[in-house]
């Protein structure tokens, strides 16, 4: 937002949670945001998830290295199209290293390659309900990057989808990762802000990538 009062500052929401306003430069969100809409396209493309209840989440999602499915991982599409899931880039797993790093100190950096990608889209009516990134082997950080139109993120606690929980303003370019005791955290997106992305990224909606280490 042009011309605040007080710049966006680093924020812990929890212990092992922070927030990091503007990690990406808008060079770097451009870069980033040209390499999801490659991922996007099939085979292996963007799609619905449909849960085993019959539901369909409102977000639409690819995926790299490992395909994520309610509720595990496997190589190919299982619930889509069939084919081998896309390659999860290198560089993409160096710049989840340094934002945990960034976040959380020197110490997230001993933490195994991270080689999971999940990145949703949301257009203005795409909600989250509250979950938990448990799927994976590895207790290593979750890292977030925002881009596109501004998110109510709701971080909340280990123990139930319920209060206490946070609400954290996500804008494009932003950085959120959660790991150690807040690494099980419920969290979900309640509301997007439609029409708030940067103009000069030319991105209606919001794409969230999520970078895991499966352990697998």
């Amino acid at each position: 937002m042009d011309a605040e009062l007080f710049p966006r500052a680093r924020t812990e929401i929890a212990p092992g949670a922070v927030h990091l306003p503007d990690w990406l430069s808008p060079a770097r969100q451009s870069e980033l945001l040209d390499a999801c809409r490659a991922w996007a396209l099939p085979p292996a493309g963007l799609r619905t998830v449909r849960t085993p209840g019959g539901g369909t989440m409102t977000s639409r999602q690819v995926c790299l290295g490992w395909h994520w499915y309610p509720y595990g991982y496997a190589r190919a599409v299982v619930d889509g199209d069939g084919t081998p899931v896309k390659e999860f880039p290198e560089w993409l797993g160096e710049l989840g290293r340094r934002a945990a790093t960034d976040a959380l100190g020197p110490e997230a950096a001993t933490t195994a390659a991270y080689d999971i990608a999940l990145i949703n889209f949301y257009d203005a009516d795409a909600r989250m309900g509250m979950h938990r990134d448990s799927d994976e082997k590895s207790d290593a950080p979750v890292v977030s990057l925002s881009l596109g139109d501004t998110c109510v993120f709701r971080f909340g606690n280990t123990g139930s989808r319920t209060r206490p929980y946070t609400d954290v303003e996500l804008r494009s370019g932003d950085l959120f990762v959660f790991g150690g005791a807040a690494r099980l955290a419920y969290h979900g997106v309640p509301r997007v802000h439609a029409g708030t992305a940067p103009p000069e990224l030319g991105l209606t909606g919001r794409l969230n990538v999520t970078l895991r280490v499966s352990g697998l």
